[in-house]
């Protein structure tokens, strides 16, 4: 079974990329979230960072990297299918609904924490090559 999410790779000025863990997981990711019936990416992308981390995000303020596949990190025999975004953010976040965690990881410093999929395979290795 395919899941359809939006997701984003929210960078800051220092290098470092937010990394979210749901609660109840062990793996870290990028936020995001399912994308509901016909509502467009981006629209799922605001929608989510909102819920997660309180992020009003202007589409604007978006860059549209592609479309990646990798094994779901929480649903088993799944495959997540991620439209993914590229935002540069200055102010913090805070957890909000499902997330327990958020991390500001640096590159080099990935090896120490879970990661899923998705973010360990695809995404840390293409902004961090």
């Amino acid at each position: 079974m395919e899941i359809r999410i939006a997701a984003a790779v929210i960078l800051r000025e220092d290098g470092a990329t937010l990394l979210v863990r749901k609660r109840g997981t062990s793996a870290f990711m990028q936020p995001g979230g399912k994308i509901d019936g016909d509502e467009t990416p981006v629209a799922a992308l605001r929608r989510e960072l909102f819920e997660e981390l309180a992020l009003d995000l202007d589409p604007e303020d978006t860059e549209y990297l592609g479309r990646f596949s990798a094994p779901a990190a929480n649903e088993p025999s799944c495959l997540v299918a991620a439209e993914m975004f590229r935002i540069h953010l200055k102010d913090d976040v805070q957890a909000q609904a499902e997330i327990e965690e958020v991390r500001w990881v640096y590159p080099g410093s990935q090896g120490r924490i879970n990661l899923a999929p998705l973010t360990r395979d695809i995404v840390l290795p293409a902004i961090w090559p």
